[in-house]
């Protein structure tokens, strides 16, 4: 039996593709008696014509991918596209740099080897990136001790 025009309106109707349009096998004879838009839509509202659910792409691989390189697996320099700076932006790497550096002082003003004016003072050193690290950082405080 041909249901060629039955799925186009069907699709049409249901507003999906002519492939997504399913017809129920024990009643395919009340399908192909329907010729109009009104017929359809009672054989939609009966549940002779359905619509069949959307393939999806499975996200089983990608997932068990990224678990890998959150543990630091698939990152070497075979898959690397893009330079250093692309793969970590610049503000990024500042921010980390920044805030390493500034718990690293709050650290020494605990720990009292440096008193609040020196604190003051390294941490606009900071703020103006005259230390590259933390060991910088301890480094420049040991010359300066000398």
């Amino acid at each position: 039996m041909n249901l060629k025009n039955q799925r186009r309106i069907a699709a049409k109707l249901l507003k999906v593709g002519l492939n997504r349009v399913q017809f129920n096998k024990e009643r395919v004879s009340d399908a192909g008696e329907a010729l109009t838009r009104e017929d359809v839509r009672s054989l939609i509202k009966n549940g002779v014509i359905t619509i069949r659910p959307e393939k999806a792409i499975s996200r089983y691989r990608a997932r068990k991918a990224q678990k890998q390189r959150e543990k630091g697996s698939g990152r070497g320099h075979g898959k690397r596209r893009g330079k250093r700076k692309t793969r970590t932006g610049g503000k990024e790497a500042w921010i980390k740099k920044v805030r390493a550096l500034r718990e690293e002082l709050a650290k020494l003003k605990e720990e009292k080897k440096i008193d609040k004016n020196q604190y003051r003072s390294i941490y606009r050193q900071i703020k103006g990136n005259l230390y590259h690290s933390r060991r910088h950082l301890r480094e420049s405080l040991e010359r300066a001790r000398k």
